[in-house]
């Protein structure tokens, strides 16, 4: 029997020019799912658009495109530069022409005897405005009508058009009485107003992803390309993006790392601001990797090329955080169903507006007329859609700046709630590196104690070896003629004369001479000659990070894999109470659990015996140094691989959805309040559009506070 072949499946970026509101950003998402495409998410404030699709989907991409831009929007591919737009075809152009001629329009309210108030010169300032708000709403409007999907652009031309229709009756059939019948003012002032609002969320979305533009133009840079020739190199200037893995390159002070890479030659000092919000700089030297852009200080290093393009570090953290900004809370989406039927309930409100109050209250036409105006204007779908996007820009944006990526909205509602922290030992509260901290060797031959040491562990890339290795190397280690490691219990070797030495975890059973209890002991000819103390060396942030968030009411807990004895000394270190200790992979998430019944839980671990927990628990964190699968399991990534940023973290999370939620409550209760308000009679057009600008000015208002709010 055979069978079928899995389909692979593609993930599809793209950008999406001209929606203005959330119900915009509905029709693309649905017309993308009925062409099959999966997991849609649709951002009308950044234009970007995201979606799965398979290999036979992926045929219908030309199709699907078709579609949209039937519905008057335009579509462009992410990586393809974009064509600078002539000025006066900004949004900003528009508003200055059409508020050149309505200024003059609302002069007549303040003096009504005055030129400004000759119908005919009000008929001939309005009829520029008009124009041009056809030109900005009408072809949308109409696109979206045939093809069934009204949006916020029928409602602006429908009260726009009614008020200027309705004028231009008053205007040729009642002569001398048309002043009773002239609206052209309100229908030029929606216009502008609308305009207005338009441009403050242009201006709102530039300066709420400032963080992912300052990260994009670091990917953009020149970069020395070494060229090996026959006779001589030759270094030569190319795009960046021009750049294959496995090229040579010559970096200088002052330059830019253009990619990621590894050193080859030469020594410099980095400054890594970009990637870990710290101002100071690294030192690096052959061997160690280095970022794509991030500023070399000092030094000149030659690198090999080991990542371009999407597969670097940056165009990752990038594309993390325009995920995590698009992603969309359980409220989001239920404000984004609700704008999918939006257009036509208002549609249907403002017609019975206009009915109850021309019909049952028997009010003048013109009044009723100018309340039914007065719904169709101020309902705004635009502020539930931008509720969730300008809270998360500015969060995440700030939280990128300062070295922390957070995966999401999940994270962000995890924050808010937890009560307890459980972190692993090694590589977390730890370095993750030994250090001696005593030694002592028989009749104080403490030469000979380094030298036997220095020769075994020098062969060895265990961080004990390491530690040894590190701290002893100038000591002269006898020549060697045979080297064994023991796996789990240490080093043994023969000298050229002969002589068996060993270091490792346990004395020789027939030696007294050393209590038990030490680290490390080191035998010639199973006679014991000293014995080595070793210590973790605990992160010199952790004991200011731990009581941080114990003043926050959070629990820190340690879990751990390693020896009680090694867990319990860390512990008494750090002030921390609770510890799980020797606690295999499979163990830990179940530990997790238990504490999860207690309290809302995060873990914050970097080993691959960590990814199971990190998974399990209510939030994942983890650092920058940490192994793969440990930051892909992870909700959220200290960029820095230490842990100071983690209460930064904490807050930062909490605030956002606390932002989030704020700005969809007043996005609900603004449209819940604004067009009853409407309906009944207490706001002419005027000030219907005008609130409804200003409706979008408190949203982004409300969200750049997270720039500057304490957090923590």
């Amino acid at each position: 029997m055979n069978r079928k072949r899995p389909i692979p499946v593609k993930t599809v970026s793209f950008k999406v020019h001209g929606m203005s509101c959330a119900v915009c950003a509905s029709h693309v998402k649905k017309t993308l799912e009925n062409g099959g495409a999966e997991d849609v998410s649709v951002s009308f404030a950044t234009g970007d658009v995201t979606f799965r699709i398979d290999e036979e989907t992926e045929k219908k991409l030309p199709q699907m495109f078709r579609q949209i831009e039937k519905l008057g929007y335009t579509v462009a591919q992410t990586d393809r530069p974009q064509a600078p737009v002539a000025f006066y075809k900004t949004g900003l152009f528009r508003l200055l022409f059409c508020a050149c001629f309505t200024l003059p329009l609302l002069l007549h309210m303040v003096w009504p005897d005055a030129v400004w108030a000759n119908p005919r010169l009000q008929f001939l300032l309005s009829l520029p405005v008009y124009l041009a708000g056809l030109v900005s709403f009408g072809k949308p409007a109409v696109r979206s009508l045939l093809g069934r999907m009204p949006d916020m652009n029928v409602l602006i031309l429908l009260g726009a058009t009614a008020a200027y229709v309705y004028s231009l009756a008053g205007l040729f059939l009642y002569g001398e009485h048309a002043h009773h019948y002239l609206f052209f003012e309100s229908s030029a002032s929606i216009i502008t107003l609308v305009l207005l609002g338009r441009y403050i969320e242009e201006k709102a979305v530039e300066k709420t992803s400032s963080s992912i533009a300052d990260l994009v133009r670091l990917q953009k840079t020149t970069a020395r390309k070494i060229l090996f020739g026959r006779k001589a190199e030759k270094i030569v200037s190319v795009d960046n993006s021009q750049l294959q893995v496995g090229d040579r390159v010559l970096i200088n002070t002052g330059d830019q790392v253009p990619t990621d890479g590894c050193i080859v030659w030469g020594e410099a000092s980095v400054n890594e601001a970009m990637l870990t919000g710290e101002s100071d700089s690294t030192s690096k030297r052959t061997g160690d990797t280095l970022t794509g852009g991030t500023l070399l200080e000092s030094g000149t290093v030659r690198m090999r090329v080991t990542a371009v393009g999407r597969d670097t570090a940056l165009a990752r953290i990038i594309e993390l955080v325009k995920l995590a900004q698009n992603e969309k809370s359980v409220m989001q989406q239920l404000a984004d169903r609700i704008s999918a039927v939006f257009v036509p309930a208002v549609l249907l409100i403002a017609l019975a507006t206009f009915g109850v109050w021309r019909w049952l209250l028997a009010v003048p036409f013109v009044d009723a007329l100018m309340y039914g105006i007065s719904v169709t204007v101020i309902a705004c779908p635009c502020a539930m859609g931008l509720a969730t996007p300008l809270a998360l820009m500015v969060g995440m944006g700030r939280a990128a700046k300062n070295g922390i990526l957070i995966k999401g909205m999940r994270p962000l509602e995890a924050c808010t709630r937890i009560r307890l922290i459980a972190f692993d030992k090694t590589g977390t509260l730890t370095t993750g590196e030994p250090v001696i901290t005593a030694f002592a060797s028989l009749e104080n031959r403490e030469n000979e104690l380094k030298s036997f040491a220095l020769a075994l562990e020098k062969h060895s890339s265990h961080p004990v070896a390491r530690c040894i290795t590190k701290s002893w190397h100038g000591a002269a280690p006898v020549e060697m003629a045979r080297v064994t490691e023991i796996r789990g219990k240490g080093m043994s070797g023969l000298t050229a004369d002969g002589t068996a030495i060993f270091i490792g975890a346990a004395p020789a059973p027939d030696d007294a001479s050393f209590p038990p209890g030490h680290s490390l002991y080191v035998t010639r000819d199973q006679k014991v000659v000293g014995w080595i103390d070793l210590q973790e060396e605990v992160r010199p942030e952790a004991r200011e990070v731990i009581e941080q968030l114990k003043r926050l009411h959070i629990r820190p807990v340690i879990v751990s894999g390693d020896r009680e004895s090694k867990c319990r000394a860390i512990a008494r270190q750090l002030g921390i109470e609770t510890v799980y200790a020797e606690q295999t992979p499979e163990q830990k998430p179940a530990i997790l659990k238990e504490l999860m019944r207690t309290a809302p839980t995060a873990m914050v671990g970097d080993g691959i015996n960590d990814a199971p927990a990190l998974a399990t628990a209510h939030l994942g964190i983890s650092l920058s140094d940490a192994s793969r699968i440990a930051m892909q399991q992870a909700d959220m990534l200290l960029l820095d691989a230490s842990l100071k940023r983690l209460p930064l973290a904490l807050g930062l999370g909490k605030h956002t959805f606390i932002t989030v939620k704020e700005n969809l409550f007043w996005a609900f209760i603004y449209n819940v309040i604004a067009i009853p308000v409407a309906a009944c009679g207490f706001l002419t057009p005027t000030l219907a559009a005008a609130s409804m600008a200003l409706s979008d000015v408190f949203l982004l208002a409300n969200s750049m506070r997270l720039k500057f709010k304490k957090v923590i």
